[in-house]
């Protein structure tokens, strides 16, 4: 029995859950199509879209959530209508945009979405893939005055919650819906929703046409495959459409060099912390600046996935204040976004502080925001400034920030700066990630690692100099290197699962159950039927052809015992 079946480790089995079941992968929907449940293509989008006004009585509040059962927990309702008003302090007059991320509350997941999951994580790079435990909202605050308001003002928020980290599409939509909305109110939100009802789900590496309000939104969804670059694939078919389709370049990626120029000579310091998952607090004087710059930094390590918590608008509201404000622990390894003053007070025992105002210019060039030590930190009137002791393991390279201040002076367009940036940004953490991938089952251990940097090191692809050696050591500690391991660790569990099941498919089954018992016998058809559903429900890459292979193996295997145990297998 060994022979056969001890060639490839077991992992412990599938946990599914009551919604989840083999007949809900595409292999089993072939045999047995179920009607979509109500707004399943909604879900494979959107959580819900929320309505947050200021009540003079309750403050911040829901005026609505759409579609009308969705299943937010009264937490996650209260989260949604303190993240979703810049504070006070920002005074934002007119449209603003921004972002938030928070936790999910205990609540059930809604049963509508969770038939997609498997099937577009595993085709999404680990950077976009759903989130199962957070929430992202993405916010469009009107605050403009108003007579017939007794506090003088109208001030109101559509909202977009969603588990897909889409920042650019989802604030690209906002900007058709928002206007509409405050003008037509609840008929025009509930048009918006059935049309994003029709939409086809998101899958990695197709071009979507996705028609809403009589524009069509034209964007290609990031495959796990793609060739990695420094700016998007663009594989657009117009396919004549009209009118012409309001084409976006990416669903998620920001103008970084916009977000960055008050920090573009600190760019590679900043790498350096997220990659080691340092904590971190930008403050900002609004909540565009804050969340833009968190989902900037966050989005450094691509294609390394940023494993620790972020949130790129924080405010005293948030029900993990006092986690992250207590000073009896160490600060936990997140990146916050605030624009409270009342925070450089309470997080001053923080490592890392950058405090950016409201962008200047010194003649053509952005200034730049000075190192500056914790102990500067003032509680009023903190200047701009990155507060922090750090110092960089590798140096400084200059080349890119002279090519960047020579793009300013030429008027380069941002689009390209930013490219510089996001391909210097990739070459970093690929050289830096390049060692460490040659697939291993055995444990990884750190010491036989770092004796074969000498040879194979990051300077095979990198031109920076520096103590890479002690950057490694340290970020074995952080949780993006836990998160990073597991990953490799079941992407070549799973392959070599595939590869057993390939060379079972191989041997001669019958010549194999001719000397065994049928207690062997029985085992190796339990343990085949365990295997196929792993593969069905996309845990294991498996050919389609290796399916129907297995499956009649497992037929052939039982025609070979009793009648009565043949009985027992097929009606289990």
């Amino acid at each position: 029995m060994d022979a056969l079946w001890g060639a490839a480790p077991r992992p412990p089995p599938p946990g599914l859950d009551s919604s989840e079941s083999p007949g809900s992968t595409p292999t089993a929907a072939r045999r047995l199509r179920r009607p979509p449940l109500p707004w399943a293509r909604f879900s494979s989008w959107l959580e819900c879209v929320c309505v947050v006004a200021f009540d003079l009585e309750l403050g911040q509040a829901l005026e609505l959530v759409y579609p009308y059962d969705c299943r937010l927990t009264e937490k996650e309702k209260t989260s949604i209508c303190y993240l979703s008003f810049p504070d006070s302090y920002s005074g934002c007059l007119g449209d603003t945009q921004f972002s938030f991320r928070m936790r999910q509350s205990g609540g059930q997941r809604s049963p509508r979405s969770m038939d997609d999951d498997d099937g577009y994580n595993k085709g999404a790079p680990v950077t976009l893939q759903r989130e199962t435990a957070h929430l992202f909202g993405y916010v469009y605050f009107r605050q403009v005055k108003d007579s017939a308001v007794k506090r003088g003002y109208f001030q109101k928020s559509l909202v977009l919650v969603s588990r897909l980290p889409y920042v650019n599409l989802f604030q690209s939509l906002l900007n058709l819906i928002a206007p509409e909305y405050f003008e037509k109110l609840v008929p025009c939100l509930e048009a918006v929703c059935n049309e994003i009802d029709q939409w086809p789900p998101p899958v990695p590496g197709q071009t979507l046409n996705l028609p809403v309000m009589g524009v069509v939104i034209q964007v290609r969804i990031p495959s796990r495959v793609d060739k990695l670059e420094s700016s998007p694939v663009k594989q657009f078919n117009q396919e004549n459409l009209l009118p012409a389709p309001l084409v976006l370049s990416s669903v998620n990626e920001l103008d970084l060099f916009r977000c960055f120029q008050p920090v573009l000579i600190h760019i590679q310091l900043l790498w350096e912390l997220m990659l080691l998952g340092e904590p971190l607090v930008v403050m900002a004087p609004s909540p565009t600046i804050s969340s833009e710059m968190v989902l900037a930094l966050t989005s450094c390590l691509t294609p390394l996935k940023f494993c620790c918590d972020y949130r790129p608008y924080f405010t005293i509201h948030d029900s993990e204040f006092k986690e992250y404000t207590t000073r009896t622990q160490a600060p936990p390894n997140v990146v916050l976004g605030v624009t409270n003053p009342f925070f450089i007070k309470t997080l001053q025992h923080w490592p890392h502080i950058l405090r950016i105002g409201e962008l200047k210019m010194s003649g053509d060039l952005p200034k730049q925001v000075k190192m500056k030590k914790l102990t500067k930190l003032k509680t009023l009137d903190t200047k701009p400034g990155l507060y922090t002791s750090y110092k960089t393991y590798l140096h400084k390279d200059k080349t890119l920030i002279k090519r960047l201040l020579k793009g300013i002076q030429r008027k380069r367009p941002s689009e390209v700066q930013s490219a510089l940036i996001r391909r210097h940004l990739l070459e970093l953490t690929q050289s830096f990630i390049i060692p460490l991938t040659p697939p291993q089952i055995r444990p990884f251990r750190q010491d036989d690692f770092l004796k074969t940097l000498e040879h194979a090191g990051p300077q095979l692809t990198c031109v920076l100099k520096g103590d890479w050696l002690g950057l490694y050591r340290r970020f074995f500690k952080s949780p993006n290197f836990d998160g990073w391991y597991r990953q490799r660790h079941r992407e070549m569990t799973q392959k070599l699962e595939a590869l057993h099941l390939e060379v079972i498919c191989e041997a001669n089954i019958l010549t194999w159950v001719k000397d065994k018992s049928e207690v062997e016998i029985v085992d190796l058809v339990l343990k085949l039927r365990e295997k196929l559903i792993q593969a069905q429900a996309h845990q294991l890459p498996v050919k389609e052809e290796t399916l129907r292979r297995v499956a009649l193996y497992i037929d052939t295997v039982i025609g070979s015992l009793p009648d009565d145990l043949q009985t027992v297998l097929r009606h289990p």
